[in-house]
């Protein structure tokens, strides 16, 4: 028989096996067992048995469904396995893998290792026989130099097979046991899947092996295969021949049912052009048909099949019913979590499917969306203004159908959402109105936004300088429950010339849809109607975060979760937002009773749930046991507000609120926290210690003490006897707003039309060269300053 299955023990390569032990050690606390269903016995080993998570016999349409995937069989080409060198095996990268394999077998799924790299590790050992053989006088009568520079002759594979596989074996079996888990090898030749009676007793030692959840250590017996046959694959689903690891891993994913077959290989995955060139394009969905369509490159430096034979096993594989990935396993930033990132269903290498989406994927949106963009950017002012007009006319006409899909959505969210959620969801017809009103001052406001001049200098003669407002390109939205975001960003898009991707919350989608299509319509007046794309694939928030050749700029509009969520995920895309609205309100010493409760119950009952809602009430310590105290703890019990003690004001009450678990808090809801001060320096220290740069508010009729807060306050938005509440684009005349951002960079506070513009450099010259303006050159710089045309502000 040549099935070989056996509990390594070699002793071969116990010199590895200290660096191993630590290493995996190192890694094994973040190992965590879940999912487990029962645990039987098999000869005092514990193994463990999970009901198959669904049927198999279709191959998953959709990366977001492999998190269900239960058989997984993980193929460690040669380039993973091995050295840079070719000689030796990479042993950080395959302690990493296994980590990842111990942690998807520990949450209950059945994991199958194909892998190469016996080839590579007998060729290092017969090596350093073959040195070690040498005649002792040659070694002793050659220099070091000599001694490296000695002669090697070429090694046969199959012999560097037979010397390799035990210690392979030893190794994978070392690494696996800081797992506590147990590994078994089988070695296989393209026969054993030819012989009926082999191929049974291969499939039953198997399912024998992950019933007691051991991981099938799997690999082609290099030692005795025969020549490669021609090549008759694919000529039906059980017809292919094992001739690599790749052939074997998609013959043995059908033969087993497995759910997922991932391939990591020394490349990202598939590209629409040879790996490295200018145009290149990572392929992310790899559909049966599109072969024809890509150009295949040279094989891998080392192992026997290329990236074309990659690509028929796993179209072989796809057809008998297992998805499929191809990923780099080698690249050192992804190598760590690849495989479990892929089980996620994050967009990682290039995904098999046999379900085209009806519509375009996100990559081509986004390219459409910078098509469309640029050319909104080179219409006239008048143009973009119409074409935002005409969507407040149609927010307007067409209430009843949006009102329509958005009753669908609230009674989809019924009993799901909580009630704030609900309230940001709903539509109505004054809501619809505001929006047109706050589009119609959008419309106005562009007329001069895009293209407008910032600055003239006249650099020498004839050759003259302008700064003037741009696009900044293709921006990224992400909202939730707030269907009315759509327009107002749409028609602040429009007016900046920007392209647009929105990705809106699942519990909008109708109303979404709706709104999207009116944008669509409202922009195919001037033929720009792929500027304005909708999302409605499957994509990850994370996933879309990584789009850096497409996005540009990346504008959060939801909870605090979903702000940090997105500034850890964005890689190399700038994030306008705030992760929290910790917003204050000092009341000086000098408060005026009337103003004071009026714009406290504004600034945190109007709208607790918003962003510029108070969160922290700061009260002159003078004021405590003062009837202007008293009327404020009235109103707050009144609105029904729950108050959180800070430690100071804690201090002072014999029977004190429950004290404040931590000063940045940011509640959303009908709570508050008070904290006392001893005056407007302690009220600035405060803030600048435990807020988030959002609004802060002073109460005080003294007019030298409120300058002296608006000028030392370091947020975006600082106001003297005003509620939080204004911190809104619409409040500020901006007609809407895209969000409100707390960074120091670009755009601060309430981010309207002005945020989404930056700057390009135009120079007019006439043979102007670099040359004539040296010291001995013809010319002098003149930087003469240039009247600047003036701003259209009807």
């Amino acid at each position: 028989m040549l099935n070989q299955v056996y509990r390594s023990g070699s002793q071969s390569f116990n010199h590895l096996l200290p660096w191993v032990k630590s290493t995996a050690v190192s890694r094994s606390h973040r190992v965590q067992p879940s999912a487990i269903r029962h645990v039987r016995y098999w000869s005092n080993i514990p193994f463990i048995t999970v009901p198959l998570s669904r049927t198999h016999g279709k191959s998953f349409a959709h990366r977001s469904e492999l998190k269900h995937a239960k058989r997984i069989v993980v193929k460690l080409g040669s380039a993973v396995v091995t050295r840079g060198d070719e000689c030796g095996l990479a042993l950080g990268r395959l302690a990493s893998i296994v980590e990842q394999v111990s942690v998807l077998q520990n949450q209950g799924r059945e994991m199958i290792l194909v892998t190469s790299g016996a080839v590579a590790f007998g060729k290092q050992r017969l090596r350093h026989e073959i040195l070690l053989s040498q005649s002792v006088r040659q070694a002793l009568h050659s220099g070091q130099n000599q001694l490296k520079e000695m002669a090697i002759p070429v090694l046969e594979a199959r012999a560097c097979a037979a010397a390799g596989q035990s210690g392979l074996m030893a190794l994978y079996e070392a690494m696996f046991t800081q797992y506590s888990i147990c590994a078994a090898q089988i070695l296989v030749t393209n026969l054993d899947f030819h012989d009926e009676q082999k191929r049974r007793n291969l499939n039953g030692t198997l399912h024998e092996l992950l019933r007691m959840n051991i991981v099938p250590i799997v690999n082609t017996n290099d030692a005795v295969v025969p020549p490669a046959e021609p090549n008759s694959d694919l000529q039906g689903v059980n017809v292919i021949s094992v001739k690599d690891n790749d052939s074997l891993a998609a013959r043995l994913a059908v033969e087993m049912k497995t759910d997922l077959l991932i391939v990591l290989s020394d490349v990202e995955g598939l590209f629409d052009s040879p790996p490295g060139s200018d145009d290149a394009k990572l392929i992310d969905i790899f559909y049966p048909g599109d072969q024809q369509s890509v150009t295949f490159g040279t094989k891998s430096r080392v192992g026997m099949g290329g990236m074309e034979a990659k690509v028929k096993a796993a179209l072989w594989a796809l057809q008998g019913g297992t998805s499929v990935v191809i990923a780099n396993g080698t690249h050192p930033k992804v190598s760590g979590h690849v495989i479990t990132d892929i089980v996620e269903g994050k967009k990682v290498g290039t995904f098999f499917s046999e379900v085209k989406p009806a519509g375009p994927t996100v990559e081509q949106q986004g390219e459409m969306a910078r098509s469309g963009g640029r050319t909104l950017a080179t219409l006239e002012p008048e143009q973009r203004a119409e074409i935002i007009h005409h969507l407040a006319d149609l927010l307007t006409d067409q209430q009843d159908e949006i009102l329509l899909a958005n009753k669908k959505d609230l009674e989809e969210a019924e009993g799901r959402l909580a009630a704030p959620l609900l309230k940001r969801l709903s539509l109505s017809t004054s809501k619809l109105n505001s929006l047109a009103i706050g589009l119609r001052q959008i419309a106005a406001s562009s007329q001069d936004s895009v293209g407008r001049v910032l600055r003239r200098t006249r650099i020498a003669k004839n050759l003259e300088l302008e700064q003037v407002t741009v696009p900044i390109g293709v921006l990224l939205v992400i909202f939730e429950s707030r269907p009315d975001c759509l327009p107002q960003v749409a028609a602040l898009a429009i007016a900046s010339g920007n392209g647009l991707l929105l990705k809106g919350g699942k519990e909008a989608a109708h109303s979404n849809r709706i709104l999207h299509l009116l944008t669509q319509e409202a922009l195919s007046i001037h033929g720009v109607k792929e500027a304005v794309q909708l999302v409605n694939t499957r994509e990850e928030v994370e996933d879309l975060c990584r789009l850096d050749k497409l996005i540009d700029l990346i504008i959060p509009r939801g909870s605090s979760q979903l702000v940090r969520d997105i500034q850890k995920a964005a890689k190399g895309i700038p994030v306008m937002g705030h992760s929290e609205g910790i917003c204050h309100l000092y009341v000086d010493s000098e408060a005026s009773v009337d103003k004071v409760t009026r714009l406290v119950r504004d600034s945190k009952c109007e709208y607790p749930a918003a962003c510029n809602a108070l969160e922290t009430l700061l009260i002159h310590r003078d004021l405590l046991r003062t009837p202007l105290f008293d009327q404020i703890i009235d109103m707050l019990r009144v609105e029904q507000v729950k108050i959180h003690a800070g430690p100071k004001f804690a201090s002072y009450l014999t029977f004190s609120p429950s004290e404040v678990k931590s000063l940045r808090t940011e509640y959303g809801d009908l709570e508050l926290c008070i904290e006392v001060v001893d005056g407007v320096q302690e009220a600035i220290d405060h803030i600048h210690k435990y807020g988030s740069s959002h609004t802060d508010v002073i109460v005080t009729e003294n007019e030298n003490t409120a300058e002296f807060f608006l000028q030392h306050v370091d947020s975006a938005c600082v106001f003297w006897n005003a509620s939080t509440r204004f911190s809104d684009g619409y409040r500020f005349g901006l007609g809407a707003e895209v969000g409100i951002s707390t960074s120091r960079i670009h755009a601060r506070g309430p981010v309207g039309l002005e945020g989404l513009l930056t700057t390009k450099w135009l120079l007019r010259g006439q043979d102007h060269v670099v040359s004539d303006f040296s010291e001995h050159g013809s010319l002098k710089y003149l930087h003469e300053n240039l009247p600047v045309p003036q701003r259209n502000t009807n």
